[in-house]
C-alpha cells in the first residue's frame, strides 16, 4: 500500500455520514495523505468516477453508512483488491461495520497511515444471465458480483406469483421450486435475507453456497450447503412462462425471461474487510446484534 491516497465513500441520504465525512477527511490529509471522497446509495454511485480521477488505487476505502452501503461499495472496490474499512454511521444492525464510536480513538488515524490492522478476506458470488437459443447455443446477457446473496424473486407489480425455478448443482437436476423465491448465500450472508427465510448460519471464515427456498409451498424443501466449487444452474420453468427477477446484496439486477438461465458460483473475487480488533469474536458479534443469551451477557 503505497499510494498514499485513501478514498471515503458515504451513505448519501445520511447527515451524520456527511459530517463524519468531512471530518475524517480533514484528519487523514493532516497525515500527509491524499484523500477523494463519493456518496453513495441504491439511486446515486459516483465511485466510478473516483476511478477516472486517479490514476493510482487507493491503500484503503474508508465506508461510512450502514451494511447496505458496505455491500454497494464491495461490488466496485473488491475486484480491484482495495480494502474496506467501514464503520456504522447511519446505519442498522453493522455486521460489517465497526462501531461510530472507534471514529473518537485518538490513535486510529495513525493506526491507518501506518497499516497497523489485520485484513479478512470474504467470499464472493457470480451470477452469469445467458439467452438460451437451443440446446446448443446460449448468449451472455449480464455479470454480476454479490458479497451477501443474489435471490429470484417473481417480476410483476400487480400480482404476486407463484416464483417456479428448477435448481440444477453441477449437471444435475436437484429440485423444482415452487414458493416466493430461492436465494443463494455466501456465508457473509447467512445471517441476512437467508436467515430470514430459515436458512443456517455460516461461519465467514468458511467457503460454501446456501440455497434457501423462500416460503416454499413444499413441506420437505429445506435449505441446502454446498460446497464453494459447485456450479448451480438456475432455470424459471418454461411452462408458467413468467418473469422473474434477479436482486444482488437488496439492489436489482436483471430480469430473467422464460428462455434465460442463470449460472451462480464462487467469485474469483473476495472482499477485503480491514478489522482493527485483534481479538474480535464473531460469536459475540452475533450474540450482539441478534440479541442472542442477552441474560448471560448481563451478568
Amino acid at each position: 500500500m503505497t499510494s498514499n491516497l485513501i478514498w471515503i465513500l458515504y451513505r448519501s441520504d445520511s447527515d451524520s455520514a456527511y459530517k463524519e465525512t468531512l471530518n475524517c477527511k480533514k484528519i487523514i490529509e493532516s497525515f500527509g495523505k491524499k484523500v477523494l471522497v463519493s456518496e453513495i446509495s441504491i439511486e446515486k454511485n459516483t465511485i466510478n468516477e473516483l476511478f477516472s480521477a486517479s490514476e493510482d488505487l487507493p491503500e484503503i476505502a474508508i465506508v461510512l453508512g450502514g451494511d447496505g452501503t458496505v455491500l454497494r461499495a464491495a461490488r466496485y472496490l473488491s475486484p480491484k483488491n482495495i480494502p474496506i474499512l467501514s464503520f456504522n454511521v447511519g446505519g442498522n444492525l453493522g455486521f460489517l461495520t465497526h462501531d461510530r464510536h472507534i471514529l473518537k480513538q485518538k490513535n486510529l488515524w495513525e493506526r491507518i497511515s501506518t497499516n497497523n490492522f489485520n485484513i479478512q478476506k470474504r467470499m464472493m458470488l457470480e451470477a452469469t444471465v445467458f439467452a438460451v437459443k437451443n440446446a446448443n447455443e446460449s448468449k451472455l446477457k449480464k455479470s454480476f458480483f454479490a458479497l451477501n446473496d443474489f435471490y429470484f424473486r417473481s417480476c410483476t407489480d400487480e400480482i404476486t406469483p407463484t416464483c417456479s425455478l428448477e435448481l440444477e448443482i453441477d449437471g444435475e437436476a436437484v429440485d423444482k421450486y415452487k414458493g416466493d423465491g430461492l436465494i443463494f448465500s455466501t456465508p457473509t450472508g447467512s445471517t441476512a435475507y437467508s436467515m430470514a427465510a430459515g436458512g443456517p448460519i455460516i461461519h465467514p471464515s468458511l467457503d460454501a453456497i446456501i440455497v434457501s427456498s423462500i416460503c416454499p409451498m413444499s413441506l420437505a424443501s429445506r435449505p441446502i450447503v454446498v460446497p464453494p466449487t459447485s456450479k448451480l444452474l438456475v432455470k424459471p420453468i418454461r411452462e408458467t412462462k413468467q418473469k422473474i427477477k434477479l436482486w444482488l446484496d437488496g439492489s436489482s439486477g436483471c430480469q430473467i425471461e422464460p428462455n434465460d438461465t442463470c449460472l451462480i458460483r464462487k467469485s474469483n473475487h473476495s472482499t477485503s474487510i480491514i478489522i482493527l480488533d485483534e481479538n474480535l469474536s464473531y460469536y459475540k458479534t452475533i450474540t450482539q446484534k441478534l440479541h442472542w443469551a442477552s441474560s448471560l451477557n448481563n451478568k
